[in-house]
């Protein structure tokens, strides 16, 4: 087999089984199994001992997890279910939003990073995991509760703010030396945003419903697959080369359009798989980029992030839910929810990373505090329920 075939196979192979054998542990022992998969990469990561599985192709591979992951968080957004919660949802997740990304920013600051650095650092540990968050609410049996229904919506929200910082950040990062050229670039990005936002509702919203409606009355199960997966791969491939936007926000866009379609439910169920077994190596890519060293050289700073991301996001959280008149069972379900970081986080991290914005050492921290963080999030809502 040429070497390079054999990279990709042996790559994809060992990190899907030594994910399997994680997840498996992780759940045994209940936690989270993105613990397991985030330990998976650890394992086969440049920086321990054995089997170094290519950084290169895992990383190309994340990108399909990140835009699957983003179709599949657009196909699942219901307008009515943030409706029916905004008056909490909305003002909750932006003034936990800002507080979170503002106690991260002072602590970077106080390290003496970079003011770009510290905000990317802050907007990384203010937004929490869906993926964690859906798992954790299904294992406690409070999804369709009202604190369930507000938590969804509240992530609804924060989602999508983050969707808005994937597309400013490159822009606050490629222009620093005069505030009239920043506002200018910042204007020319959303610009090209809003062209193709106004693209997929006007264009998108007949063309896709119309292709998955032909490819459903073929009768074929993977003609119909493969029109959903063509979707979300070359609009969000398209959304890059044409427009200049982020591959998530185009995956997320065809994910909403497809949501209106009469095929949406189908088109969800047939492309989980695919969107389950890239989120596992997506994981696993994210946790091949972390350096356990941290663990032993920064104990202190790991301490006070892994604070900020428990103590600080859910107090301010809870604070919120009080203010606004709901009673204490909502607010400590919606604080338990948010004591975590995930996969908007890791990208959010990788884009400071890529703009130069944010430095290895911060990705790290956030890495280990994603880890910390979901793997005590079972122990977090079991003493949320007790109180």
């Amino acid at each position: 087999m040429p070497p390079a075939e054999a990279t990709l196979v042996s790559t994809i192979a060992v990190s899907l089984a030594c994910a399997f054998l994680g997840g498996f542990v992780a759940v045994k022992l209940r936690l989270s199994p993105i613990v397991g998969y985030l330990l998976a990469g650890i394992v086969v990561g440049p920086f321990t001992p054995g089997f170094s599985a290519d950084t290169h192709i895992a990383e190309q591979l994340a990108e399909i997890g990140v835009i699957l992951l983003m179709f599949g968080v657009g196909i699942h957004f219901s307008l009515r279910d943030l409706v029916a919660v905004w008056r909490i949802a909305v003002p909750g997740a932006i003034v936990q939003i800002a507080v979170a990304t503002a106690l991260g920013a002072a602590l970077a600051h106080f390290w003496g990073w970079p003011i770009g650095a510290a905000v990317v650092f802050g907007i990384a540990l203010s937004v929490a995991s869906t993926v964690v968050l859906l798992r954790a609410l299904e294992a406690q049996g409070t999804l369709r509760e009202e604190a369930g229904r507000i938590a969804i919506g509240w992530l609804i929200v924060e989602d999508l703010l983050m969707v808005l910082a994937m597309v400013l950040l490159p822009a606050l990062a490629a222009t620093s030396e005069s505030s009239a050229a920043l506002w200018l670039d910042l204007v020319w990005t959303l610009g090209k945003v809003a062209a193709f936002i106004a693209l997929m509702l006007i264009v998108g919203a007949r063309a896709l419903p119309w292709l998955l409606d032909q490819a459903a009355r073929t009768g074929s199960r993977e003609l119909f697959t493969l029109a959903v997966v063509a979707a979300a791969l070359g609009i969000a491939f398209g959304a890059a080369a044409l427009f200049g936007v982020s591959y998530a926000l185009g995956a997320f866009l065809a994910g909403v359009v497809i949501n209106e379609s009469d095929h949406s439910h189908r088109a969800a169920q047939d492309s989980q798989p695919l969107q389950d077994a890239f989120a596992v190596l997506f994981f696993v890519a994210i946790g091949m980029l972390f350096d356990p060293v941290i663990l032993i050289t920064e104990p202190l700073k790991l301490l006070t992030v892994v604070a900020v991301i428990i103590i600080g996001k859910a107090l301010t959280a809870i604070a919120i839910v009080l203010l606004l008149r709901h009673p204490w069972r909502v607010a400590l379900t919606i604080g338990a929810s948010l004591a975590q970081i995930g996969e908007f986080s890791f990208v959010i991290a990788a884009l400071g990373i890529a703009t130069g914005l944010l430095s290895e050492d911060g990705q790290n921290l956030l890495l280990a505090g994603a880890l910390i963080s979901i793997t005590l999030n079972p122990l977090i809502f079991w003493l949320a329920r007790r109180v």
